[in-house]
């Protein structure tokens, strides 16, 4: 069955939405904190709280998924409650126990979100997926650029103050939008009896896919918990910041749009190890040259490789490895493990930084990411051929 035009429209929105409310957050949280009087170590803090919920509440979400059969439910009930998080942010004194609890609920509704509506996404495609979920999948990084270019702009004017008031409108959008978006009629219904992933898991290709899928977000932690605070560290301005931001999101449309002419030639063991040393090199740049622009904007560049060309392999190997009535819980364990990755990592940047630096911990962070080639190993290549080649 091929999806309609609307309702690739419909499904594009949704991504262009979500992801504004991240480019919104991930960028300028850290920085509205610090406006607030939080000390680096305390934001780490508060920064593992939004992804340490990412280690339990994915399960739970994908769990009532799969046991309901109703994922789109779930994922307007996630979007309201978003609404709700960022006002009483906003009107609530701003504490660390008031934004401690606050986080909490907020990271535990916002895991039910991208899971749960990737694998509607995946069931509305259809035969198709293998084509247009790239093309669908762009839309949410054009709606993380559009926000971080306007946010960016928006606060070399207003104070960063207001920031929590802006997510809860464009979380408002999104809630709105996500009716437009109907159960797939392809996806399993309500089920009495879940059948186990554990023995999918038991399998070398899914294992070690997850174990690299950890090691690759614990890299990944520094950049996202303190980059913006490293390039105020080194002069740049919030402008700037932003659109270093968007131009790593640009990098990632690009690899979304043209990843299938790299899985038609090159093995996909192949592929993830390019992931890794890419990443790697990405944050030795960030460590060496922070004062030097055009370096920057080289290592966001990599992004298209250390996560996009990273998620559409995620997309792949889950959808064909797992059934499809454990698709729910196939892809909230994906976002568990990034929330183990980037919570530890949060955790370790934010209690490190103040004694070694910024650059330190993308210099450790470097050297993480390759420890996921020890995963990659040739015996493993060899007798697990048929299952790498999709």
């Amino acid at each position: 069955m091929t999806p309609s035009i609307s309702g690739l429209y419909k499904i594009s929105g949704f991504y262009f939405l979500y992801y504004a409310v991240v480019g919104a957050f991930m960028p300028y949280w850290s920085l509205y904190l610090e406006d607030q009087g939080f000390s680096r170590a305390t934001i780490g803090l508060l920064a593992s709280i939004t992804v340490l919920t990412r280690i339990f509440a994915p399960i739970a979400w994908g769990w009532l998924a799969d046991r309901t059969g109703k994922r789109m439910r779930w994922v307007r009930l996630a979007t309201l409650m978003e609404c709700i998080i960022w006002l009483s942010i906003f009107l609530l004194p701003n504490t660390l126990g008031h934004l401690a609890i606050l986080m909490f609920v907020f990271s535990f509704f916002q895991n039910a979100i991208l899971a749960q509506f990737e694998a509607v996404t995946l069931f509305w495609l259809g035969a198709q997926r293998e084509s247009l979920y790239g093309k669908v999948r762009r839309w949410g990084s054009v709606g993380f650029i559009v926000a971080v270019f306007i946010l960016g702009k928006v606060f070399d004017i207003i104070s960063i103050h207001y920031l929590p008031m802006l997510l809860m409108l464009i979380a408002g959008l999104t809630w709105a939008w996500s009716w437009q978006i109907h159960e797939p009629k392809q996806a399993p219904p309500a089920q009495k009896q879940l059948s186990s992933i554990f023995p999918v898991l038991k399998q070398p290709l899914v294992w070690r896919f997850f174990s690299i899928e950890f090691l690759l977000l614990l890299s990944h932690a520094p950049f996202y918990s303190f980059y913006s605070n490293y390039l105020k560290d080194y002069g740049y301005s919030t402008g700037t910041t932003g659109l270093l931001w968007s131009l790593g999101v640009v990098a990632e449309i690009v690899m979304f749009s043209q990843s299938r002419h790299l899985l038609a030639r090159f093995k996909q063991h192949q592929l993830i190890a390019l992931c890794l040393i890419v990443t790697s090199l990405r944050w030795i740049l960030v460590a060496s040259f922070p004062q030097f622009l055009s370096v920057q904007i080289i290592a966001q560049c990599l992004h298209a490789f250390s996560f996009g060309l990273f998620h559409v392999l995620a997309m792949r190997v889950i959808f064909n490895s797992f059934l499809p009535a454990q698709q729910g819980r196939a892809q909230a364990l994906y976002s568990t493990m990034w929330g183990l990755g980037v919570a530890l990592g949060s955790l370790l940047a934010g209690h490190y930084w103040q004694a070694y630096g910024g650059n330190a911990m993308f210099y450790a962070a470097a050297l993480v990411v390759l420890l996921g080639l020890f995963f990659l190993s040739p015996r493993y290549v060899v007798k697990t051929q048929s299952a790498l080649d999709l």
